[in-house]
Order: structure tokens, then C-alpha cells, then sequence
């Protein structure tokens, strides 16, 4: 089970990533206008919409919709299926976090989510267009799925010292709605234990669990990996 939710998650995690490179060669040549206008919703500043199916949905500004004074954007499915998802983003610089740990929250609330939705955070360092992963987590191994009231969700991620970019927001996979609000940054120490499968099994300071005695499942530190890892 574990390593078929850590697949999916790295499969998600990649497809931001190259995601996030089509974003930042489309700007070098000010060129950026695949915002998928076919939407109703107006778009908050600073925010764009992507994913593997993004014509699939409707995001932006939620009209009326206000969540402790604040407003809220939503994802909502415009198919009747979907395979994929979409996501609305941001990428920003990370220096004020490096080598610290970092909590994003935000409140979200759902109604008839097939699949499912979460906050999502993603840690990258980067030389020129070359990109690697560091953290990622997009709740899936806590995913908010059906009709949920607002309520209040974290990730948890370590941000290296050399880290040098995030991307964040909110997704929404397979069809449904969801509302998102008063999304924030702050730190927190180490008594705070991080979120995410990536992050887990990325942080590793060296070798460990040698004779697999510790842990259930999988022996603690050790995952399932490959092309075709449940074959």
C-alpha cells in the first residue's frame, strides 16, 4: 500500500515539476498565456492554473464564497470524468526558508470529490533548467475526498540550504469541487514532525535499519522502487 501511494505521489510530484519548467521557459520568452481561458473565473493575481488536465476544470475566484473574511478560490470539474487533475499555483523563491522548516496551511472545504484534493507543497533546486525534487507533499497518504466542511490543513516540509524555489496550491484529482482560503507561510521547529511521503524518505542523514529489524510493513527507511515496482 505504501509504496503504491509513494508511486502515484512521485508520479504527481514529477508531472509539477516539468509542470513548473514549461512555466519558467514560457516567462523567459514573455510568452506565458496558456492560463486555459476557457473558464468563467477570474483569477486572483499571482496565481495560474495547471496540471495534467486543466481544461478539465474551472478554477479561480470563488464569487460570494467567504471564508473568515477572506476570499476563496475554487477547483471545480467541468467533465464528467477525469483521469487527471488540475491545480491552481503559484512558484515562488525560497531563501527566507532555506535550511529551515517550513509549514504551509490553509483551510479547504469539498463537496463530491471522487478522488481527491489537498494542499500541496513542493521543495526544488535548480542550475539553469535542470530541476530536482528535495520535498514533496500533496496529502495524499491523507487525502480530503467526498463533502467536507472547512476545516483547517498543514504540510510540513524541511527546506535544504540548497534549496532555491517551491511551488504550492491546491488540487483537485478526478471530478467534484473544492474551495481553498487563508493560505499561509510560517516557520516551526523541529519539534513539529514533517508531512509527505517524498520528505520521509529524502531525509535520510545515512545508512540505516541495516538488518531491517525496526518498523512494520517496510523496515523503517527502506521503500519499494523501480519501473514497475508492483509487478
Amino acid at each position: 500500500m505504501k509504496s503504491k501511494i509513494f508511486k502515484i505521489a512521485l508520479i504527481v510530484a514529477i508531472a509539477t515539476t516539468l509542470l513548473s519548467l514549461a512555466i519558467i521557459k514560457e516567462n523567459k520568452k514573455n510568452r506565458d498565456k496558456s492560463n486555459y481561458s476557457n473558464s468563467t473565473l477570474a483569477l486572483a493575481k499571482g496565481w495560474i492554473k495547471r496540471g495534467s488536465d486543466p481544461d478539465k476544470y474551472e478554477m479561480g475566484i470563488a464569487a460570494g464564497m467567504i471564508q473568515n473574511g477572506k476570499n476563496t478560490a475554487t477547483i471545480k470539474s467541468v467533465d464528467k470524468e477525469i483521469k487527471g487533475f488540475g491545480t491552481l499555483m503559484q512558484n515562488s523563491n525560497v531563501d527566507k526558508y532555506a535550511g529551515k522548516r517550513v509549514m504551509m496551511s490553509g483551510f479547504v472545504k469539498s463537496e463530491n470529490v471522487t478522488e481527491m484534493s489537498g494542499l500541496w507543497l513542493r521543495i526544488d533546486s535548480a542550475r539553469e533548467e535542470e530541476r530536482k525534487i528535495l520535498a514533496f507533499d500533496n496529502m495524499y497518504d491523507r487525502p480530503i475526498k467526498g463533502t467536507t466542511d472547512w476545516k483547517k490543513y498543514y504540510v510540513v516540509l524541511d527546506v535544504p540550504a540548497g534549496a532555491t524555489s517551491m511551488s504550492f496550491g491546491c488540487l483537485l484529482t478526478g471530478t467534484g469541487q473544492v474551495w481553498f482560503s487563508d493560505i499561509s507561510f510560517q516557520l516551526v521547529g523541529k519539534s513539529v514532525k514533517t508531512t509527505g511521503i517524498y520528505n520521509d524518505y529524502a531525509k535520510a542523514a545515512e545508512p540505516s535499519n541495516l538488518n531491517f529489524s525496526e518498523g512494520t510493513d517496510l523496515p523503517k527507511n527502506w521503500f519499494n522502487a523501480g519501473s514497475d515496482p508492483n509487478k
